[in-house]
């Protein structure tokens, strides 16, 4: 779509004072599927050279804000962590073309904050810290699970920059499970969930996207029973925060979580394996 209010397209190699009207551009994937009649300048990321997928010297993960999801689908596949299919599977399930897959980033699919962005819910059950810029230079990290703060909503500045998210290596190092549910075969997701088991510990985080407005990440020091599991999930998660759109109910997506962390802790416990 072309955004006819939009007067300039500005190289973020080059600085310049961030104004009313700005936009940083990375992918475009959500920019240009809509209207922006409040943008009049887009701030363009895709020649910052940042390395899509990097290991730091502890054994982190550093995402940039510009990796592409073909790219990090192909980071995936190529990786020998035990955490790596988690990658391809979050990748999937955006259930878009390849062309979509070649353009749309990490970054802005955090920074749209929308309830079923896959690489929400990727980062966010892996323990992800983001790396936010502001204007001044200044940097600042927010976990995931605390960046999206609602549907459409982040902890994000005027001008803040997400520069990457880093994902530890202790959870790249886990085991994982991961479910999925649509409405329909080829749908947005109505309820994704995601279980990783600490290698080190044995504790359990389960993480719930998609059916509700915001990530939520529990921990369990000890994996929990049946019982406890669905009562950590009923505390934690309120009426309000369940999500409500033409992709499912509030009341089918709770169902639904709950229904699918059971079997995630099951698959992930001694209760799976009896």
């Amino acid at each position: 779509m072309d955004l006819h209010t939009v007067r300039d397209v500005h190289d973020a190699r080059v600085h310049t004072p961030w104004r009313p009207g700005d936009a940083w551009l990375a992918g475009g994937t959500y920019l240009f599927s809509e209207p922006q009649p409040h943008l009049r300048r887009l701030v363009d990321l895709s020649r910052m050279g940042w390395e899509p997928v990097r290991h730091t010297r502890d054994g982190s993960v550093e995402i940039a804000a510009t990796c592409t999801v073909a790219e990090l689908s192909r980071y995936g596949r190529r990786s020998t962590a035990r955490a790596a299919p988690l990658f391809e599977q979050c990748c999937r399930a955006f259930l878009a073309s390849f062309k979509i897959w070649n353009m749309a980033t990490v970054g802005g699919n955090l920074c749209n904050g929308l309830p079923a962005g896959p690489m929400i819910s990727l980062t966010a059950a892996l323990d992800g810290t983001c790396l936010l810029q502001a204007q001044d230079g200044s940097r600042r990290r927010v976990r995931v699970a605390d960046f999206v703060v609602g549907d459409g909503l982040k902890d994000l500045g005027e001008g803040e920059l997400l520069r990457s998210v880093t994902l530890p290596a202790r959870a790249m190092a886990a085991r994982t499970a991961f479910r999925q549910v649509s409405l329909h075969g080829l749908g947005r997701s109505g309820a994704l969930v995601i279980g990783v088991l600490d290698p080190q510990d044995g504790s359990l985080a389960v993480t719930v996207t998609a059916a509700t407005v915001r990530p939520f990440r529990l921990r369990f020091p000890l994996p929990p029973d049946a019982q406890g599991l669905a009562g950590a999930l009923d505390r934690t998660v309120a009426d309000a925060d369940w999500f409500d759109d033409i992709h499912g109910l509030p009341a089918w997506r709770r169902h639904m979580t709950f229904r699918l962390a059971e079997e995630i802790r099951r698959e992930l416990t001694a209760d799976g394996v009896r």
